[in-house]
């Protein structure tokens, strides 16, 4: 019996690894309940499952790790707040399932200095395909990771004929229905960029090893490309609840968690290059990763900036990334965080920093 603290419950990672343990009560036993500010939400799914301990907010939540023995702790948060209980729940050595992928981003080496090896267990379905891939071989066979990319609702068109997508037009997402920011993300690319530098932290593989395909019908969730030239891919519909179940027993898989492809039936899977002039997200993202301390903060709290400000109208799709570039650019000329130690203090100022920084440039737009 795992004892599990969920983390951003109320949310839709949250609500499917509770459908996942209510399906599996002989196998896991949830201890831990948080949520932003939904207290009656929390409240309903603490009676549901008979948790005593539940808590609001990040701070509430790392304090939560900290009091409740666990065995694993899904953090489905949202947003780079959730920095906080991914490093508390690291402190604490047991098994970090990891859903809020920006934790680990703006976090960087902050995070993984204090990782035992194999403790966090990626839940972003690119990441839990590439893990399941690499038990096919050892780390120096590893020649490329590949992650897939639906393309989201624009896939195929010009940087030109972007210039005037609405936000209604940015949210039709064709595979996932995902919150406001992270929809949007889908659609820049900007969410795949992220990934790249998410899969970079969990896996230690060089950014030039690491790569987007575009693959519209997302069955293929990512692959591994190995020295010898095969290349493992893990295939299955798309469903959050396979990664998410893996993500609290790894490496042991449960049963019946998801439906598997339908063989009987003909299907076609394409994969396309990534237009980088249309989508130049991911060389963005290549390069803030590299650059590393708190460019990667810099880059997530200026494109969610930017992200409001499209949604509110101020500013039209293509400035989300232009106004990204530009806070990047200037952060680098800046210099003024160079050499400064990353703790939590430090990235939620370079967080304010980038804040301050896409609005100026938001307001010019006027």
């Amino acid at each position: 019996m795992r004892r599990v603290i969920v983390l951003g419950s109320t949310g839709s990672i949250g609500v499917q690894a509770l459908e996942v343990i209510a399906a599996n009560r002989d196998r896991f036993q949830v201890v831990g309940l948080s949520a932003g500010s939904n207290r009656s939400a929390v409240a309903a799914q603490a009676a549901a499952f008979g948790v005593e301990h539940t808590a609001l907010g990040a701070d509430e939540s790392a304090q939560l790790v900290r009091t409740v023995e666990s065995d694993v702790v899904l953090n489905g948060i949202t947003g780079s707040v959730g920095l906080g209980p991914t490093l508390a729940t690291l402190e604490t050595g047991v098994t970090l399932a990891l859903a809020n992928k920006e934790s680990l981003i703006v976090g960087g080496e902050l995070v993984t200095a204090r990782a035992r090896p194999g403790q966090i267990v990626p839940v972003d379905s690119e990441h839990s395909a590439i893990a399941q891939a690499l038990s096919a071989g050892s780390a120096s066979e590893v020649r490329r990771l590949v992650l897939t990319a639906s393309g989201g609702p624009f896939r195929g068109r010009s940087r030109e004929s972007l210039r005037d997508v609405t936000p209604r037009e940015a949210l039709a997402h064709p595979t996932w229905n995902m919150g406001l920011v992270v929809t949007t993300n889908s659609s820049t690319l900007v969410n795949k960029g992220l990934e790249v530098i998410e899969a970079h932290l969990l896996f230690t593989v060089p950014y030039d090893q690491i790569e987007v395909t575009v693959h519209p019908q997302s069955i293929v969730h990512s692959m591994v490309e190995f020295v010898d030239g095969s290349t493992i891919a893990q295939a299955s519909p798309p469903d959050m609840r396979l990664p998410i179940s893996l993500g609290l027993d790894w490496p042991n898989r449960v049963a019946g968690v998801g439906v598997p492809l339908d063989w009987t039936h003909t299907q076609a899977w394409t994969f396309e290059p990534l237009d980088e002039v249309a989508f130049p997200a991911v060389r963005l993202a290549k390069r803030v990763g590299a650059a590393g301390g708190s460019f990667p903060a810099v880059f997530n709290a200026a494109n969610e900036q930017a992200v409001l400000a499209f949604h509110a109208e101020r500013i039209g799709y293509l400035d989300i990334l232009d106004t990204v570039e530009a806070v990047v650019d200037a952060h680098d000329a800046a210099g003024s965080f160079l050499g400064q130690e990353l703790t939590l203090d430090t990235v939620y100022e370079a967080e304010r920093w980038a804040r301050r920084a896409a609005d100026r440039i938001i307001a010019a737009h006027r």
